[in-house]
């Protein structure tokens, strides 16, 4: 049996450790805001926050995540959208949408840890891949949020 706390409520599973986060979350618990993209951890459409910090559910083994807690797109925000997803929709940030619950899971981690990042910061913390581009919208969205967050 596996134990962990995926978006603040226990959850004990019966599947293989070496099965995927990913497909835990999806296929297990029914969260499937998280995204498979590439399935070799490059695209980053699968990042979830792991004890707060973003990693790519789709080559995380869920034994590795035994006892610890899972944050998935569906808890970023309680009861309203987060910060992150109002700049995603003022700022018009997605085109076809299908990476941006994972970059808003790298943006939320790194504004977490970097609340004023810098364009090389940014760079370094956001490895995610945008098929339509949107990255100059992201870089937007991010130093707006940097900017507010000053006030």
């Amino acid at each position: 049996m596996l134990e962990m706390t995926v978006n603040g409520r226990p959850v004990a599973l019966d599947v293989e450790p070496e099965m995927p986060l990913l497909w835990v979350l999806r296929d297990e618990l029914g969260l499937t805001g998280s995204k498979y993209g590439c399935g070799i951890g490059v695209c980053g459409a699968c990042t979830v926050h792991v004890d707060g910090a973003a990693v790519r559910a789709c080559v995380l083994p869920a034994s590795e995540v035994a006892g610890r807690s899972v944050t998935t797109i569906e808890a970023l925000a309680a009861d309203d959208l987060h910060p992150i997803q109002k700049a995603w929709i003022a700022l018009q940030v997605p085109q076809c949408g299908y990476c941006q619950s994972g970059m808003i899971m790298s943006v939320a981690a790194l504004l977490a840890s970097t609340p004023q990042p810098s364009d090389d910061q940014i760079d370094e913390a956001l490895g995610n891949i945008c098929r339509c581009g949107t990255y100059v919208r992201v870089r937007r969205a991010i130093h707006a949020l940097a900017a507010e967050s000053k006030k």
